[in-house]
């Protein structure tokens, strides 16, 4: 009898050993998240500044939604934030292979101008227009709105990065440009002739349905398969980063700072209230993008990847 007991929890201690393996080795996946700079990468900031206490995930801050695009088609990562159309773009490019698990970011973009010659979107027509994120949300936006209000730029000349085109307006060499925050208050803090000429947020809830939805957070579907407890994990950190950095605006900028996502403390302060961060999920995430995402397809259907997507590209808990 003895034996058999001896026995038996040798078995038994065997597949505890086992059970506690598996356990450990999935809670000791590091998953690979990706962001941009900017309101996505703000809303990350305090997860980014804790990852080696939290040990949910390595970072990695790209400069311009082309990189992030390159890392998803080739899976290179777990979980990113990105423009609104390019999550679409993405899920449909790879059948299907990463989707929408919350929005972070709304709208975020201005035209600003060195000067005082735009007031509204009709003072476009037959101007030069700089611009950031061709290919992406912000390049849709634009030109929906400049359609709708019948306007013809003279020329819209895209650059790659925020940064860049921030530095032009800041010394001189462009004049008119649409940018995001926080971006927008970096350059006026440069340049005191820099003002808001228009809200472009305004200006979509006056001529269409619903939100700008900026910027979204999608979680490919292995991560989902094969961590997904830790993937929801990583979405209540996230939430709970986005709260704080909005009710905690002085720690949250100094962190933007530390981390490189904005040039300064100071202008990560002034920014933080006008950028928009959030984090949306569920119904209300869906009912959202999908209002949005009809009216870029409506526009462009390249704007979304060909085709709109279907309810499968949400993850919901």
């Amino acid at each position: 009898m003895k034996k058999r007991i001896i026995a038996f929890l040798l078995v038994a201690a065997a597949a505890l050993g086992i059970i506690c393996s598996c356990a450990e080795k999935q809670d000791s996946y590091v998953l690979k998240v990706g962001a941009l700079n900017g309101p996505t990468g703000m809303g990350m900031a305090r997860m980014i500044s804790e990852k080696e206490k939290d040990g949910i995930a390595d970072y990695t801050l790209y400069g311009a939604a082309d990189e992030v695009r390159a890392a998803l088609l080739t899976g290179e990562l777990d979980i990113a934030a990105v423009p609104a159309n390019l999550a679409s773009v993405i899920y449909n490019k790879t059948e299907g292979k990463y989707l929408i698990a919350a929005i972070n970011t709304l709208g975020v973009l201005y035209i600003v101008e060195n000067g005082n010659t735009v007031n509204s979107l009709a003072d476009l027509d037959g101007k030069t227009i700089y611009a950031t994120g061709q290919g992406s949300t912000p390049e849709y936006i634009l030109s929906h709105l400049l359609a709708a209000a019948n306007v013809t730029p003279a020329e819209i000349i895209y650059k790659t990065e925020h940064s860049e085109l921030a530095t032009l307006l800041a010394s001189g060499q462009a004049d008119i440009a649409m940018l995001p925050q926080p971006f927008v208050t970096s350059v006026m803090m440069k340049n005191e002739n820099i003002r808001v000429a228009v809200d472009m947020t305004a200006e979509w809830k006056k001529n269409c349905e619903g939100e700008t939805v900026q910027g979204v957070v999608v979680v490919s579907k292995d991560a989902v398969k094969n961590h997904r407890e830790l993937v929801n994990r990583f979405l209540d950190t996230y939430k709970a980063s986005v709260e704080y950095v909005n009710s905690n605006v002085d720690q949250a900028a100094e962190i933007i700072a530390q981390l490189g996502i904005v040039g300064s403390a100071a202008i990560a302060k002034k920014a933080i209230p006008n950028c928009n961060i959030v984090f949306i999920d569920g119904e209300q995430m869906k009912t959202a993008l999908n209002a949005f995402l009809k009216v870029l397809f409506d526009a462009s259907a390249a704007s979304v990847g060909g085709k709109l997507p279907d309810e499968k590209i949400y993850y919901t808990r």
